[in-house]
């Protein structure tokens, strides 16, 4: 399915000025100072390893893997550059561009997400047959999706402070008009990962406008087990959810557990 032609393979100096961005990138910003070392690299070394290519309909060309190395090689003012030539569809140029910048310089966790989210638009498939295809477990490739349930702002907000992906996870437990303020607590107290943990723990625990209720030493087992075994499906890809209300004399639980084909 995914088998280039006999002839391609061979490496072209091709203009730059021909070369399209792929629409397919999922990186949206690059780092500016790590271009301009790589540039002065080039300079002095020349391109070490050809950006792949594919031609387009109206003869130029379109990138399928090296945006960096292009980018790179526009600021070293070179006026041709290594290629070699492709004929990839397009889920096949989606997946390299991706796979591309997950195997060499990472992505945020957002931006590996949406990429994600994009090559299953593109290949019209479910978690499992993306999973598949691109050497992922399933639940890790669901962990990532479930990161696109947060706003642009929080997302935003996670990259500023240095937070990492399990803090944005960890936040995806809580209501979502209580998931800001939680992410301006965390960062506020330069909490860790499991600091994290505990204080969303807490926070799914409180009832606002009403006191807690005492609890005999074997309820409080039993209720952690029920935080803990929520906590275990969601660290695992499952997009479980529980609400707990306090009431008089008794502690109400609701759990919903999404089915198979409801994560699809």
């Amino acid at each position: 399915m995914f088998e280039r032609k006999k002839s391609a393979g061979k490496i072209h100096a091709l203009p730059i000025d021909a070369i399209r961005p792929s629409p397919f990138q999922a990186r949206t910003s690059f780092d500016e100072q790590e271009l301009a070392g790589l540039a002065q690299s080039i300079r002095e070394n020349g391109l070490l390893q050809p950006i792949s290519v594919r031609k387009t309909a109206d003869g130029s060309y379109e990138l399928v893997a090296g945006e960096r190395r292009l980018r790179a090689c526009k600021l070293a003012k070179m006026q041709t550059i290594p290629a070699i030539l492709c004929n990839y569809s397009d889920e096949r140029t989606a997946a390299l561009g991706l796979l591309e910048n997950l195997q060499r310089e990472n992505l945020n966790p957002f931006e590996q997400a949406q990429g994600l989210r994009d090559v299953m638009v593109l290949w019209d498939c479910t978690q499992a047959e993306a999973a598949k295809r691109l050497g992922m477990a399933q639940p890790t490739l669901a962990n990532k999706l479930r990161l696109l349930q947060l706003t642009a702002d929080q997302r935003q907000f996670v990259l500023d402070n240095g937070l990492t992906e399990r803090h944005a996870r960890a936040v995806l437990r809580l209501p979502e008009n209580r998931r800001s303020e939680a992410l301006i607590m965390i960062a506020k107290r330069k909490m860790n990962a499991r600091a994290t943990d505990l204080y969303i723990d807490q926070l799914l625990n409180e009832t606002p406008g009403k006191h807690r209720v005492s609890m005999v030493k074997d309820v409080r087992i039993f209720v952690n087990t029920i935080d803990h075994a929520i906590r275990l499906m969601t660290d695992n890809g499952v997009p479980a959810t529980s609400h707990r209300e306090e009431r008089d004399g008794y502690i109400e639980y609701t759990v919903r557990i999404p089915t198979a084909a409801a994560q699809k």
